[in-house]
């Protein structure tokens, strides 16, 4: 079964390049799936600069808007780490993607999905680091779908902190660990 580390934040936060060390220093057989659709050209703009800071770095770049689960599947055979950067646009381009066919999506159908390929990293055994926005710190939004968006993402976040080993929230470039990692080698031995 996959460790899972969670790291959140703020927008320009310095979560990204946080993950980015956190995944070098962990091995050189690392996979990055990309979220982020590439919908006008200030976001074609973001993309390139994400992929220019891991340019040289030993990276195998996987783009993968939805079907995360997929991931985990098919895509992970010699690799000991996976990023996913970032949860929050993969939220977007579900809520997209199912709104397109017609569906609605709730806090069931996304902690379904959510839950989906969670369930596929007992397939992993390596370390899965997902970036996400903790985006409900703010206002509250005046629309219904940006309502809904910020839940939706508010229902993922609580199922991956809950599933994940550990949570780090980096605000202003400092990362801040708030669920540590269970360390074992503190139990006390059981005497025969």
């Amino acid at each position: 079964m996959a460790k899972i580390i969670l790291i959140t934040g703020g927008a320009r936060s310095g979560k990204s390049s946080y993950a980015l060390e956190r995944a070098e220093a962990l091995s050189s057989k690392r996979l990055f799936v990309a979220t982020c659709p590439k919908i006008d050209a200030e976001m074609s703009e973001r993309v390139r600069r994400h992929q220019e800071e891991r340019r040289g770095r030993g990276w195998v770049t996987l783009e993968k808007q939805t079907g995360l689960a997929d991931v985990f599947l098919q895509q992970t055979e010699g690799v000991d780490v996976v990023l996913i950067d970032c949860i929050t646009l993969w939220v977007n381009n579900i809520l997209f993607t199912e709104a397109g066919q017609g569906q609605t999506v709730d806090d069931q159908r996304i902690g379904a999905l959510c839950r989906e390929w969670l369930d596929a990293t007992s397939r992993f055994a390596g370390t899965v680091i997902c970036v996400t926005n903790e985006i409900g710190l703010g206002i509250v939004p005046d629309n219904a779908l940006a309502r809904r968006y910020r839940d939706l993402v508010g229902t993922c976040n609580q199922l991956l902190g809950k599933q994940a080993d550990e949570v780090v929230l980096v605000s202003c470039g400092i990362a801040l660990t708030i669920k540590e990692p269970k360390d074992d080698t503190h139990q006390p031995k059981e005497i025969s």
